[in-house]
């Protein structure tokens, strides 16, 4: 997949990047981090800038996001269980990834929109559960827009700032993510843990 996207980025310039990360935003298991790092790297050999990459993926950030606002604004969880439970394997999603995501949203607010823009996959479902609830769609435009704008700026940098050395950035990233999964699952532990203490207390 790599190859494909850094392929697609060298052919296309800006538009590349503009489609992948709308794509990396409808399909989360395209990696943002490649693509970011990758198009950073390319403003040290083309005639690409900095700016001209963190706008065309913000823009891209901003469209994706808004067509899983409108599915999530038409579909309910269950029935988005019942659709990853059938294309899931091709998404590379779970049920599992649907529920955090809501869950989120559940107990941090509209707020969660901003948060996760800065987590990777949750980034993109997130826009799901914001449409479910009808959030104020401008405000989700706002928080979505700052968000996405603040992991662009850095990867983008990053990527700019390090050169041909990128692809190592990517593999941080993977261990970044790793991170974070394994803390919210400790945190869904704990969640779990304290409810059964504080049922059984009662």
């Amino acid at each position: 997949m790599e190859n494909w996207i850094t392929e697609m980025m060298n052919e296309f310039g800006y538009l590349g990047v503009f489609l992948l990360i709308a794509l990396e935003n409808l399909f989360p298991p395209i990696p943002s981090e490649v693509i970011l790092t990758f198009g950073g790297f390319m403003t040290t050999y083309t005639g690409m800038t900095i700016m001209g990459v963190v706008i065309a993926s913000t823009i891209g950030s901003i469209l994706g996001a808004v067509a899983l606002y409108f599915v999530g604004y038409l579909i309910n969880v269950e029935r988005m269980e019942r659709i990853i439970t059938r294309w899931g394997r091709i998404l590379r999603l779970t049920n599992e990834d649907v529920r955090k995501a809501y869950g989120w949203f559940s107990k941090y607010g509209v707020w969660t929109v901003f948060i996760c823009r800065l987590i990777p996959l949750i980034r993109s479902l997130i826009s799901i559960p914001a449409g479910s609830t009808r959030m104020n769609f401008w405000l989700f435009i706002l928080l979505t827009t700052l968000g996405s704008l603040i992991w662009n700026v850095l990867l983008v940098n990053i990527g700019a700032a390090v050169g041909a050395s990128w692809e190592t950035i990517v593999a941080y990233m993977d261990v970044y993510s790793n991170i974070v999964y394994a803390l919210l699952a400790l945190v869904a532990v704990a969640v779990v843990f304290l409810w059964f203490r504080k049922k059984r207390a009662s």
